[in-house]
C-alpha cells in the first residue's frame, strides 16, 4: 500500500503537470509481473483512477474498454464501495490508452480478476485520506471518524461531505496501509447494479466508433486482396473516380507486423457510401501469393490425417497402450470444427488525424496500447505524440484487440494530411479478419467391465494463434494446450498429443479461444463414453471428475474439483435432470473450467418439422466473488446465444485461398425468434473473482449435440449443425 500516492499533493502536481483542483489518487502497483502478455503490453506506470471535486462529484476512471461487458460499471463500483461513496454522485470517464494505466487489454476475461484488488485499494486509500482530512479539520482522532454515503461522520454525529474535504485532503500523504472492508459490508459489490451507460444506450447519445466525427473529416474504404497476404499487381481507378463524392484513390502497402495492415487500394470520399461504391468500381489485378492454394475441404482432410497418426506427446502419465489392451471396451471418435468469425455488430473502424509530429486516434478498441504501438512504430513518433481515445464498442469478442484497422486509418491520414475515418464493410470483416482456428480432434478411451475410464488419449491439430506472431509456428503450445492437458479427470493413464497445422489465414483469439474446440470434443466424447458404459451422463461426469481435490494455482487461484462438480450438480438440479420432460424433448449437459471459472449448462431440445429447437438453457457459474450480478447474468445469457450461433451456423471456409462467406446471409447468427428461455444461477462465493466474459460459451455446443443424441440417437461430431440441415 505504500506505493499508492496522493497525486494531488503539491510535489506531484508540479512533477506531472496536473492542474485540476480535484483530489486525485494514483498507484504504482505492479500486479502483472508474472503475466507474459502484460509484460509484452509494456511496463507498469502510474495510474489515475479517482477524481473527487469540491462540489462532491466523484469521477472514477475506467481503464478497460466497454463493449457490453459492463466493465465500466464493475471496476468503478469497486472503488466506490470501498470509499463509501454515493453511487448517484459518481460519473465514469474512459481513460485514454496510456501505459500509466497499466495493461488495458480488455480480453481474456481478466479485467475484474486482475484489477479487483487494485480498485479496492484505490477506494480504501481515498477513504482513509478523507477521514484524515476530517479529523484534521475537527481536531479529533481519526479513530472517531468513519465514512458513510459520501460523508465523513464523527462519533458525535456531526458530518462533512467528501467534497468539502478536498483542499485538506490534497495536503495529506497517502497511508502506508489501508484496511479493506469486510465483504459482509459491501454495498455495491455482489448486488444488481445498473450499467452507467444504459441511459446513453437507450437515448442514442452513446458514442461508438462509427459515431465519431471531426470537422472536414474524409471517409476511406480499402480493397484488400481476396487471399490473405496477397498484394496489388496493378489497379485502374477510372470508374471509381467518376462516382460523386470520390476524391482520391491510392495504394497502401502491407505492414508485416502481427496487427499490421493488410495493404490494398484506398478510396477517399466525402462520405462512407461513396467510398464503398468507389471501392466496388475499382479494377484490380492481384498477386494472390502463397496462400492461394488454401482449400478448406483439403485442409481438413490433412488435419484429420494428422490426428489419426501418432503426434508429438505434450503430456502423459501412466501407460495408455497398456490400458487400451487390457480394457473391456475401446471407444474412438474424431471431431472437426471449422474457422469462426468474430462478427461483432459494429464493424472495425477508426478515425485518425496525423499531423506533422503527432497523431490522435478515436476508435473502438479492446487493446489501446497495441493500437498505440502499431501507430507509433509506423509513424516513428515519440510515445507522447500518439494519443489513442477509446470509444464504446459495438461488440468485440476478441476482434477489436487486433488493431490492424487502426493502423490503416493512421496510414491513410498521413497520406492525405488530414482526418479520416476508415470503415470496414461486413464483407471486409468476414473475408479479411482474424479467424478462430479450424481443428481436428481425435479421442480414444478405454472402459473396464464396470464402465470406468481406464485410458484417455486426446490428439489434435490446428493452426495456432502463435502463427500470427511467428509464421513458422505450426504446433500449438502454452495456453492452447491447457484445457486438454489439464482436463480435470481422475484417469490414471492419460496422454495428449499434438499434430502439425500450418496457418493459411490470420489466426486470432475469439471469445473463449481454444476452450471452444477442446470443450466440444471432450464434452461430446464423455457423453459417448457414458452411453457406451450404459450410464447416466451426469453420474458419469461426476465419477470421471473423481474425489474432491485442489490442484495448481494460477494468479493465486487454485482449481477445485468440488467447485466443478457443484456447478454441474446445480445445473442438473435447476434443469430438472432426470425428471420427465414433455414428449419429444431431451436434455444434454456439459461442464467446463476456463478462465479460472466453473460453468455447467443443461440444454433442452425438441424437433419441430425436422429442425432442432432449443427450448431452454440452464447455466450455473462459479466465478468467485461477484462484482455485479446483472453483468454476470447478462454475460451468461450472451454466451448462450453466442454458443448457439457457432453450433448452428458458425463456419468460415476458403476456396482458392479466398474466404467464401461474405455477410450475415451466409454467416448467420441466432435470431431473436430462435432464442430460448435462459436461466442463470450464480454460485455464492468469497473466493477471488475469476473470468466471466468467456467461460459461458464452450459448454453450449456440446450440450446441444448431447441433447440431440438423447432425442434422436444420432451423434453429430462435426459443426455446424446447419451442414446436417438440422437448423
Amino acid at each position: 500500500m505504500g506505493d499508492i500516492q496522493n497525486l494531488s499533493r503539491r510535489s506531484f502536481i508540479k512533477n506531472i503537470g496536473l492542474t485540476s483542483g480535484a483530489l486525485i489518487i494514483g498507484s504504482h502497483l505492479s500486479l502483472f509481473a508474472n503475466e507474459t502478455e502484460n509484460v509484452l503490453a509494456g511496463a507498469f506506470q502510474p495510474n489515475l483512477f479517482v477524481e473527487l471535486h469540491p462540489d462532491g462529484s466523484l469521477v472514477l476512471i475506467a481503464s478497460r474498454s466497454e463493449m457490453g461487458n459492463g466493465v465500466r460499471t464493475s471496476l468503478t463500483s469497486v472503488i466506490a464501495d470501498e470509499m463509501e461513496a454515493d453511487w448517484n454522485r459518481v460519473s465514469v470517464k474512459q481513460a485514454i490508452g496510456h501505459k500509466k494505466y497499466g495493461d488495458q487489454n480488455t480480453d481474456g476475461s481478466r479485467s475484474v480478476r486482475y484489477l479487483y484488488e487494485t480498485m479496492r485499494k484505490m477506494g480504501a486509500t481515498t477513504k482513509m485520506i478523507l477521514i484524515s482530512a476530517a479529523a484534521k479539520k475537527w481536531n479529533v482522532p481519526e479513530s472517531d471518524c468513519h465514512a458513510a454515503n459520501h460523508f465523513i461522520v464523527h462519533t458525535s454525529g456531526k458530518k462533512i461531505g467528501f467534497g468539502d474535504l478536498v483542499e485538506i485532503a490534497k495536503t495529506i500523504e497517502a497511508p502506508k496501509d489501508s484496511v479493506l472492508k469486510d465483504p459482509k459490508n459491501f454495498k455495491f459489490i455482489g448486488k444488481n447494479l445498473r450499467s452507467v451507460d444504459v441511459e446513453k444506450y437507450a437515448n442514442g447519445s452513446a458514442v461508438f466508433g462509427l459515431d465519431f466525427r471531426l470537422p472536414n473529416m474524409k471517409f476511406a474504404a480499402v480493397a484488400r486482396c481476396p487471399v490473405t497476404f496477397g498484394t496489388v499487381k496493378s489497379f485502374d481507378k477510372t470508374e471509381a473516380m467518376k462516382i460523386q463524392g470520390v476524391e482520391a484513390v491510392f495504394e497502401i502497402a502491407r505492414v508485416k507486423t502481427p496487427f499490421g495492415a493488410l495493404g490494398g487500394v484506398v478510396v477517399i470520399a466525402s462520405n462512407t457510401w461513396a467510398a464503398f461504391k468507389g471501392k466496388e468500381a475499382l479494377i484490380i489485378e492481384w498477386d494472390n501469393g502463397k496462400n492461394a492454394d488454401y482449400d478448406s475441404e483439403k485442409y481438413m482432410e490433412m488435419l484429420t490425417e494428422n490426428v489419426h497418426k501418432p503426434g508429438v506427446v505434450s503430456k502423459t502419465r501412466g501407460d495408455i497402450e497398456a490400458a487400451f489392451n487390457a480394457s473391456a471396451k475401446v471407444i474412438e471418435s474424431t471431431y472437426q470444427l471449422p474457422h469462426l468469425s468474430h462478427a461483432p455488430m459494429e464493424v472495425p473502424n477508426a478515425v485518425a488525424w496525423v499531423k506533422e509530429d503527432s497523431c490522435e486516434v478515436w476508435c473502438p478498441t479492446q487493446n489501446p496500447q497495441a493500437a498505440h504501438a502499431e501507430v507509433k512504430n509506423y509513424l516513428g513518433f515519440d510515445d507522447e505524440k500518439v494519443i489513442i481515445n477509446i470509444t464504446l464498442l459495438g461488440g468485440g469478442f476478441g476482434r477489436k484487440s487486433k488493431p490492424d484497422y487502426v493502423l490503416e486509418a493512421a496510414m491513410i491520414s498521413k497520406t492525405i494530411k488530414g482526418p479520416v475515418q476508415v470503415v470496414w464493410t461486413r464483407e471486409d470483416e468476414t473475408q479479411h479478419g482474424y479467424y478462430h482456428t479450424v481443428s481436428a480432434q481425435y479421442m480414444k478411451a478405454s472402459l473396464d467391465k464396470d464402465g470406468n475410464v481406464t485410458g484417455w488419449l486426446h490428439r489434435f491439430a490446428f493452426p495456432p494463434i502463435k502463427s500470427t506472431f511467428d509464421p513458422t509456428s505450426d504446433y500449438p503450445n502454452g495456453g492452447e494446450l491447457s484445457s486438454a492437458t489439464e482436463a480435470p479427470f481422475d484417469i490414471k493413464n492419460f496422454q495428449v498429443e499434438i499434430g502439425q497445422a500450418p496457418a493459411k489465414v490470420r489466426i486470432g483469439w475469439l471469445r473463449s479461444v481454444i476452450n471452444i474446440p477442446h470443450g466440444y470434443a471432450i464434452n461430446v466424447f464423455k457423453d459417448e463414453l457414458a452411453h457406451a458404459a450404459n450410464q447416466d451422463p451426469l453420474a458419469f461426469n461426476l465419477k470421471l471428475i473423481g474425489e474432491d481435490r485442489v490442484s495448481g494455482a494460477k494468479n493465486g487461484i487454485k482449481f477445485s474439483t468440488a467447485r466443478l462438480k457443484n456447478v454441474l450438480k446445480k445445473a442438473a438440479e435447476n434443469a430438472g435432470w432426470g425428471k420427465p420432460l414433455p414428449k419429444g424433448h431431451a436434455q444434454g449437459l456439459a461442464v467446463q473450467y476456463s478462465f479460472l471459472s466453473y460453468v455447467a449448462s443443461v440444454v433442452e431440445v425438441s424437433m419441430v418439422d425436422g429442425l432442432i429447437k432449443i427450448n431452454k438453457i440452464t447455466t450455473v457459474i462459479d466465478c468467485g466473488t461477484v462484482i455485479n450480478k446483472n453483468t454476470v447474468t447478462a454475460q451468461m445469457e450472451g454466451a448462450a446465444i453466442f454458443g448457439m450461433s457457432l453450433a448452428f451456423y458458425g463456419k468460415i471456409t476458403a476456396k482458392d485461398g479466398a474466404i467464401e462467406q461474405s455477410n450475415f446471409g451466409d454467416y448467420r447468427m441466432v435470431r431473436m425468434n430462435e432464442g430460448p428461455k435462459i436461466e442463470v444461477e450464480i454460485v455464492d462465493s468469497n473466493e477471488l473473482p475469476t473470468g466471466v466474459g468467456e467461460p459461458g460459451v464452450p459448454v453450449i455446443a456440446p450440450a446441444i449435440v448431447n441433447a440431440i443424441f438423447k432425442l434422436t440417437g444420432k451423434r453429430y461430431r462435426n459443426l455446424p449443425l446447419t451442414d446436417y440441415e438440422l437448423v
